[in-house]
Order: structure tokens, then C-alpha cells, then sequence
């Protein structure tokens, strides 16, 4: 409970950061709504932990109709400001680890760079499973970490000094696993290198220059192999950038 109360904590004190924020607002590409959703007039389809509601936002001229849902109340209120142009979407407060839906309710689920935040992935897993209907597909988004235990470590480390509400980044294999065990068999996926900008991704979590410094100075510090997996860049005693892998998913029921 107390890491969810962390959770919105920290999104309820800028949710319009995350409307704007580069990083969660270049949703997902062209190529995936269109060969790898298929999404259809038809379509009842569930945005889960939306954010800023990009996904849904991108999503919603294809389906009937979007469900967006998320832990924190003054998130979904200011996405739903932001959205108030497009009528087909509804907006619930919900856990990811609760959803408040019957069985088999939706074509299209989907979660993007939110996960890392969910105390209890397996529940969250079963939640997707239970509420996706049995030919319908799940889009699966979120930053993840090598199988190198140091380089693991040290990327959850870092993460959790810059965003207390941050649980854990998995690895490929984690995640494969707790989606294998609840009957999820991958049809899709994609990884690639994300690089974020440290200024940016510092300011949208901490608000006192002494616990940006001390994020900072963990980058600075990383050994060489470490440095050259993120890819950390410095200039002049300070991290400019790096770059973290970021995973894409595409699942359905095994038959």
C-alpha cells in the first residue's frame, strides 16, 4: 500500500508534465497501431496507468471506445482536461492490480512505461489476463534492464533516487516469464535505445537542487562498463544524457 501511495504522490505534484514530457508524448509508431493492433470501429479497447493519456489519445479515432484508467485522481483529471475534445474516451480511477471490469471485456489492452511502478507485476499480469478477451491483443510497453545483475542494480538504484514511487525495472526474461505463466504468449516485439535527456527526466520527479545533484553525481560515478551500456554522456562534471532499453510486446491468449 505504501508504495502506492507513492505512486500518487509523486504524479498528483505535476501531472502536466507528463502531458508535455517528450519521452511519454511520442506515443507509439504508425507501424504498430497499423500491422501489429489492427484496432476497428468496433473496438472496446483498456488504456491502463495512462498518464498524460497519449495512448489513448492516439488510439481512440480507430475504436469504439477507450477506457482510460489510472491510480491517481489528479493525473486523470488534468488528462481529461486535456482531452476533452475527443468524446469516446472515459476516464475511471483504478489499480492496475484491481481493474474494475467483468471477465473478457476488451479487444485492445494496453500499457505503456508504467509498470515499473506496479508493486505486485504478477497481480497486474493476471489482471490483463482476466479482463482481455480471448481473441483480443495486449500492447506491452516499459523501460527494462539487462540480464548483468550490476548493470541491473544500478539503473533500479538510480531510478529510485530520482522517482521514490519507482518499484522495479525487470528484465526481458521476468517479464517472459510472468507472461508465459498466466497463458500471454508473444506475438510481436521490439527493443530499442531510448536516450533521455538527465536535465528533463530530473525535473520532472525532484524539486531541490541537492537531490538532483546527488542523481547526478551516481551517473558521474558509474564504472566504464556500466557508462558504456547506458551510454552515459557527460560535459564539464555533468550528465548531459543516457540511454536506457526500452521494450515492446505484443500478446494474446495461447490457445
Amino acid at each position: 500500500m505504501l508504495e502506492k501511495e507513492l505512486v500518487k504522490k509523486t504524479f498528483a505534484k505535476r501531472p502536466q508534465d507528463y502531458v508535455t514530457s517528450t519521452t511519454h508524448a511520442l506515443g507509439i509508431s504508425q507501424e504498430v497501431i497499423s500491422t501489429w493492433l489492427n484496432p476497428a470501429p468496433t473496438m472496446e479497447m483498456l488504456d491502463i496507468a495512462t498518464g498524460g493519456g497519449h495512448v489513448a489519445k492516439q488510439l481512440s479515432p480507430y475504436v469504439r471506445i477507450v477506457y482510460a484508467t489510472d491510480l491517481t485522481k489528479e493525473m486523470l483529471a488534468n488528462t481529461k482536461q486535456h482531452l476533452q475534445a475527443l468524446t469516446n474516451l472515459i476516464y475511471i480511477m483504478a489499480d492496475a492490480e484491481q481493474l474494475p471490469f467483468l471477465d473478457a471485456s476488451f479487444d485492445l489492452l494496453t500499457c505503456r512505461i508504467a509498470a515499473h511502478h506496479f508493486p505486485n507485476p504478477d497481480q497486474f499480469i493476471c489482471e490483463v489476463k482476466r479482463v482481455l478477451k480471448k481473441d483480443g491483443k495486449f500492447l506491452f510497453i516499459d523501460n527494462i534492464v539487462p540480464n548483468n545483475k550490476q548493470h541491473a542494480i544500478f539503473m533500479n538504484q538510480v531510478e529510485k533516487m530520482r522517482d521514490e514511487s519507482h518499484v522495479k525495472f525487470l528484465t526481458k526474461e521476468e517479464w517472459g516469464c510472468l507472461f508465459k505463466q498466466h497463458g500471454l504468449k508473444i506475438s510481436q516485439q521490439h527493443t530499442h535505445k531510448k536516450t533521455l535527456s538527465v536535465n528533463k527526466w530530473l525535473d520532472r520527479t525532484l524539486c531541490h537542487e541537492d537531490e538532483k545533484n546527488n542523481v547526478s553525481k551516481r551517473l558521474l560515478q558509474a564504472d566504464t562498463d556500466i557508462t558504456n551500456y547506458y551510454q552515459i554522456k557527460n560535459r564539464n562534471e555533468k550528465p548531459l544524457q543516457f540511454s536506457i532499453d526500452e521494450w515492446s510486446v505484443l500478446m494474446e491468449h495461447e490457445k
